[in-house]
């Protein structure tokens, strides 16, 4: 029998992206259409980052959230949301004082977790992972990881335990035997990011390998190594990532026109190597989010 592969669509992210493709959704209104036609494609989660609609930054505002969540929720849509804390987490340094951070790049564990707390999506993700992210620092203390668990618990909310290289994996397996999250993990090999795991084979191999046993995981790569990532993962026994926020080529020099031609891809693969796009019902089962 096949093994039902969960696909993850990441729907915008937090990244420069909307200057280089006018496929990668802005407003409330767009993300969530995204998110419909992702669904329709063969995803079962999706992964969700808001903008402002004005300038196409990322933001926190927890009404562009409530926007995004209503609208999919009110569709009748079966998907699983996956709503994200990373926001608030950047640090450039100031060059006169590098005690100073030169942008307003920093919260508190529970202002990048208010949106969870007030509506409740499957999962949030939870970044295990302080890192240079292109040319700023990424920045999650301990503390600050395990205040975001707690608030989640809390929240009955599952916590995807982002992890971008394997120093972050050892910090989640503690986080883990703490007690602080609930068996079975769920974990997301985030690969190829500068700089972090690169997403060779031999990087994946690594990073999948020190994954403790029993837990759930995916696995995405971003740019050029989307779809080989998608390949690796599943023959391998995992889930995946596909989405504008890691990729936004369908394939070299052409742009994807939106999420669902990505996903569209990942469930082809998937079914070429025999197994099959999970749906959002086995999904939940996998997961243990029922």
């Amino acid at each position: 029998m096949s093994r039902p592969v969960i696909i993850s669509c990441a729907l915008t992210g937090s990244g420069n992206t909307t200057g280089i493709s006018p496929h990668v959704p802005i407003s409330p209104a767009d993300i969530a259409a995204e998110a419909l036609s992702a669904r329709a494609a063969g995803a079962a989660i999706v992964h969700i980052h808001v903008r402002d609609p004005e300038t196409g930054e990322p933001s926190r505002d927890i009404e562009l959230y409530r926007e995004v969540v209503e609208t999919i929720r009110q569709s009748g849509s079966d998907l699983i949301l996956n709503l994200t804390t990373g926001i608030g987490a950047r640090f450039s340094p100031d060059e006169s004082n590098p005690n100073y951070n030169v942008q307003d790049g920093m919260v508190l564990p529970e202002a990048r977790a208010e949106h969870v707390v007030a509506l409740k999506p499957d999962i949030c993700s939870l970044d295990v992972a302080t890192m240079n992210f292109g040319q700023h620092a990424f920045v999650n203390t301990p503390d600050h990881i395990a205040r975001i668990a707690k608030i989640a618990r809390e929240a009955g909310v599952k916590p995807e335990l982002e992890v971008f290289d394997l120093g972050h994996i050892a910090l989640a397996r503690k986080i883990c035997a703490e007690g602080l999250i609930d068996a079975p993990p769920l974990y997301q090999l985030c690969l190829g990011v500068p700089w972090g795991a690169p997403s060779t084979p031999d990087g994946f191999m690594a990073m999948q390998r020190a994954l403790p046993d029993g837990a759930n995981w995916s696995a995405f790569g971003v740019g050029a190594q989307h779809f080989a990532v998608v390949a690796l993962s599943t023959i391998t026994g995992g889930h995946v990532r596909v989405g504008l926020e890691d990729n936004l080529y369908i394939s070299r020099g052409k742009l994807a026109e939106g999420n669902a031609v990505l996903v569209e891809r990942a469930a082809r693969i998937i079914t070429d190597l025999g197994q099959h796009p999970a749906s959002p019902q086995e999904a939940r089962k996998i997961l243990d989010l029922d």
